[in-house]
């Protein structure tokens, strides 16, 4: 299996569109196709085959939890992304098993994200040797010794010019590296970047609570971490899924 084929459903033609197009240009999708309606959508699966739906919930007639349900009692379901301006239908969503909820506007990163939940449904698409993890933890010089600081210990990171600081619960611990490129390889591990300047965990994210003059900080056990506005949205779609998919409160 080369990649996957899709159907994006909207009742919208514009977002339907930009959909695709996003869809289209992702290296993991080998085929989209599209439907403006639930009934539309229910035949083509009925007479194909996709790995996945990217489903509108909000559309006259059939709406996309009611489209979810009925596909759930094929014997090969596709896998279900829905995409939504609409946030209070998650709950709902997951319920019925699908395994992402995109608000609109989709950026490309939260589909990325969507996708690769969808490309762990089928293993066959996996590349067949996967790149070492050769950052699960980082050497970390003091008093002429090195110690090694495993990445589950870290709750976030700070940047600090050509270095950066890992808050552990062993402590703070510098190290000469870019958050640049530390986010590129710590990013598939469960980290987010929700500031210029800081990393955090998902799983180390106990709460959001609001400073004192009304941003955004991701309180973790060993501190607060600033979330900027641009980030902010990001974050709590991640949260929200890790939850509905079991992956938070590990620590």
């Amino acid at each position: 299996m080369t990649g996957l084929s899709v159907l994006a459903v909207d009742d919208v033609p514009p977002a339907l569109a930009d959909l695709c197009r996003l869809l289209a240009g992702s290296p993991e999708v080998s085929a989209v196709a599209s439907a403006g309606d639930a009934l539309s959508a229910l035949r083509m699966i009925q007479n194909g085959r996709y790995d996945a739906v990217f489903l509108d919930i909000s559309m006259p007639g059939l709406d996309g939890l009611e489209l979810a349900s009925l596909l759930a009692r094929l014997n090969e379901p596709p896998v279900i992304v829905f995409v939504t301006a609409y946030e209070q239908h998650a709950v709902a969503a997951f319920g019925i098993g699908a395994v992402d909820y995109l608000l609109k506007p989709v950026r490309a990163e939260r589909l990325a994200d969507a996708l690769a939940r969808v490309n762990r449904m089928f293993p066959a698409i996996r590349p067949a040797q996967e790149t070492p993890d050769t950052m699960a933890a980082l050497p970390v010089e003091s008093d002429g010794r090195t110690r090694y600081v495993r990445r589950t210990e870290v709750h976030y990171v700070e940047a600090h010019g050509d270095y950066v600081r890992l808050h552990a619960a062993s402590g703070v611990h510098v190290v000469r590296m870019p958050i640049s490129r530390l986010e590129e390889y710590w990013t598939p591990a469960g980290f987010v970047r929700v500031h210029r300047s800081f990393l955090v965990a998902l799983d180390a994210v106990r709460e959001l609570r609001s400073d004192s003059v009304g941003g955004l900080l991701a309180h973790t056990d060993l501190g607060d971490v600033p979330v900027s506005r641009r980030h902010a949205r990001d974050l709590r779609e991640k949260l929200l899924s890790a939850a509905k998919a079991g992956q938070l409160d590990r620590r």
